[in-house]
């Protein structure tokens, strides 16, 4: 689960941000933030050259293998020539740098992509549709890499390969949300010809040096920028308002860069995808572990299947009166179980107040973190969101001072308020100018950056707390009122909860809709938050209905996905209607 201070610090502060840019080449780098526009940019016609720091690099091939250490000097004397294929001299570099860029250059791509959002105050509409730019790069099987950011929303997505003044039509194979990852495919032969697919490496160790590679703004010729790893840990993923593994590296990373690949010696060691706002030269990229369980669930099951969760909120068990209380002996370590997701598999064996001491044979410590590698560390969920959906795993939990062991099996959880809603349109039902939505975090977000502050507090504490009891299951509130005679007097009960329909408990937007569309009372009757109530005439407002939904110009009382389970009154229905 999400703290309400780490969605603040995303979505509020603004302290980490996306990158996405209107530039024009390749783009790698951790910083990615969306942005809009077209952005005029002049085209340089020559390659940058790679400028690389007087310093002592190491590069791993593989987790195991030893440290290779190789100087890397200024001047040119070190480095051997780069001639290109008529012979001419260009300039000196440094080998493993030139070959970060030779693979570059083959491999990746400017995207661009046309999007147009949902507008959630107004859910029967979209927004100004814009125009972003972003990176991305071959992998095996004819597949193109890059975020879920720079393809969301998307309505029309082109690629260009370097050197070429073509631009080819895209197609989205999957997107990952959670993880910021896509995956594209271009079906034009040409496109094809001359490139190369790139491989995945390991995780960089710390100080390991990374080549960036990407289109980032300023300029319209590929870009490479050097770093170094500077910290390997769960990081939010800003775009997903998720916590998986992220790799903090030093490089300058600007907008544009999102998608492309940091390169490792000879293989990709991550994917650029956001950057720290507010301090200089530090962007984040996705590491190969999540990479490869993102493609990998696409491959077995042809769709994205998501990272699995425990579905438990856990306290570290660090103070000693604390462990002493629960009956934790001196060399026990490990964390409480606050709360239970009631839809996950661990409710059916995990209570409250057990204390979890290892993940399928792995101690947790008493600050809820692992052993990671040499002498670094890393939160247990980690662990948990690199197993697949449907896999079982073995936790040994401490109960009333016994030690028992519980298998529980892991999928992926959805919470009660969504977190995020690409790529697909709001739901919404409109009767006599009543219009009902599922609370989402979107929904939220259209009240500006400062959302959290801004939004309706008893909206905003259980979008971010509250979590589902059953599946299906959503928030329904009454998001705002399209005046008109038949709802006079009731404006000011925007932005309630929606409990009851003629006494009958809502699950769901479907489930209001059904009991209103077959509504046989002479009135129907809302029951929202606060203990207001709502009582129209049925008749009078299904006739009000169509002349509302006539002055909005709005062309159907509902969403999509409610007219397939109700049977929508013809006079309602104003698709067609002057």
């Amino acid at each position: 689960m999400l703290s309400t201070r780490a969605l603040r610090r995303v979505y509020s502060l603004r302290s980490v941000r996306v990158l996405s840019h209107p530039s024009s080449s390749y783009s790698s780098s951790p910083s990615y933030v969306p942005l809009h526009g077209s952005g005029h940019l002049r085209h340089s016609p020559t390659l940058p050259l790679l400028r690389f720091p007087g310093s002592v690099c190491r590069c791993f091939t593989s987790t195991v293998d030893r440290v290779r250490e190789s100087s890397i000097e200024l001047g040119g004397s070190v480095a051997p020539l780069i001639v290109e294929e008529e012979g001419e001299v260009v300039s000196y570099r440094q080998t493993s740098a030139y070959s970060a860029i030779e693979l570059a250059l083959n491999s990746v791509v400017k995207i661009f992509t046309v999007s147009s959002s949902p507008n959630y105050f107004l859910p029967w509409q979209n927004k100004s549709q814009r125009e972003t730019f972003g990176s991305g790069f071959v992998i095996p099987g004819r597949r193109i890499l890059t975020n879920a950011h720079v393809v969301a929303d998307h309505t029309f997505v082109l690629l260009r390969k370097h050197g070429s003044p073509d631009k080819y039509r895209a197609e989205i194979q999957a997107v990952g949300h959670e993880c910021d990852l896509a995956i594209l495919t271009v079906e034009s032969e040409e496109f094809w010809e001359g490139m190369h697919f790139l491989e995945l490496g390991d995780i960089p160790f710390l100080q390991e040096a990374v080549a960036v590679v990407g289109y980032p703004q300023g300029g319209d010729n590929i870009s490479v920028t050097k770093g170094v790893v500077s910290r390997v840990e769960p990081t939010q993923y800003v775009h997903g308002a998720t916590q998986l593994m992220a790799i903090q590296i030093d490089a300058a990373i600007n907008p544009g860069n999102s998608g492309g690949p940091a390169i490792m010696g000879d293989k990709v060691a991550g994917v650029a995808f956001q950057n720290l706002s507010g301090a200089e030269n530090i962007g984040y990229i996705i590491p190969v572990p999540v990479i490869k369980h993102f493609i990998a669930g696409v491959e077995e099951s042809g769709k994205y299947v998501g990272f699995c969760s425990l579905g438990l909120s856990c306290q570290p068990t660090e103070n000693a009166q604390l462990r002493e209380h629960f009956r934790m002996s001196p060399e026990m370590t490990g964390v409480l179980i606050s709360k239970v997701n009631p839809l996950s598999d661990a409710y059916k064996v995990l209570k409250k107040d057990d204390i979890v001491l290892a993940f399928d044979g792995v101690p947790i410590a008493n600050d809820g973190t692992v052993h990671f590698r040499n002498r670094e560390r890393i939160t247990f969920d980690h662990l948990v969101s690199m197993k697949k959906p449907n896999e079982t795993v073995i936790l040994r939990v401490l109960r009333d001072g016994i030690e028992q062991e519980f298998s529980v099996t892991l999928q992926p959880l959805q919470p009660l308020v969504p977190v995020h809603q690409f790529d697909k349109l709001p739901s919404y039902y409109i009767f006599a100018g009543l219009v009902f939505v599922p609370l989402t975090q979107p929904y939220l977000h259209e009240y500006g950056e400062d959302w959290y502050n801004s939004s309706p507090r008893r909206l905003c504490e259980r979008a971010l707390r509250e979590l589902p009891k059953k599946a299906g299951e959503q928030l329904v509130i009454l998001s705002q009122i399209l005046m008109d005679d038949i709802n006079a007097g009731y404006e000011r009960l925007s932005e309630l909860q929606v409990k009851k329909v003629n006494g009958v408990e809502i699950e769901n937007l479907k489930d209001l809709c059904k009991l209103v569309e077959g509504c046989s009372e002479e009135r129907v009757r809302f029951d929202l938050d606060e203990e207001r109530v709502v009582v129209l005439d049925y008749r009078r407002a299904k006739v009000a209905t169509a002349r509302i939904l006539r002055r909005h110009r709005i062309a159907s009382p509902m969403s999509t996905d409610l007219s397939d389970c109700v049977k929508v009154d013809p006079a309602v229905n104003v698709a067609s209607s002057s």
